[in-house]
């Protein structure tokens, strides 16, 4: 697995960005594919800063990824305690429409082809089908 150390700061979105440019270019990613890595990446890490290391500067996200032929797989762990993914809120529900938080780990449900987290839930892995 490769390897990427982010400190907890939004700015290093931008870091992501750019990992998954040179991944796609790379590998000769499609189009339709490279959308959803960017989303749904993207949103794995800003979720681990705010949400997981609370925008603590101090703390790490690890990103780390691997490349087959078939698949590609992203880990985004960070140094939180967590949370129960299996009692999440479904944000389509009307009473929680207004919500500003929530919708993370559905849009990274409904763009990879397949998610998992660790026991405590302070890693989450993407995998996306490029075969």
């Amino acid at each position: 697995m490769n390897r990427m150390i982010l400190k907890s700061e939004i700015h290093n979105i931008s870091l992501v960005e750019k990992l998954i440019d040179e991944i796609s270019a790379e590998y000769k990613i499609h189009t339709d594919i490279y959308g959803k890595l960017l989303l749904a990446v993207v949103e794995g890490v800003n979720n681990a800063i705010v949400h997981g290391n609370k925008l603590d500067k101090d703390k790490d996200v690890v990103l780390e990824y691997q490349v087959t032929n078939t698949e590609i797989q992203f880990s985004i762990h960070d140094c939180g305690t967590g949370f129960d993914y299996h009692n999440l809120p479904d944000p389509t529900l009307p009473e929680n429409l207004e919500r500003t938080h929530g919708r993370g780990i559905f849009l990274m449900n409904h763009l990879a082809d397949r998610i998992e987290f660790n026991d405590s839930g302070n890693q989450v892995s993407l995998f996306f089908n490029i075969a």
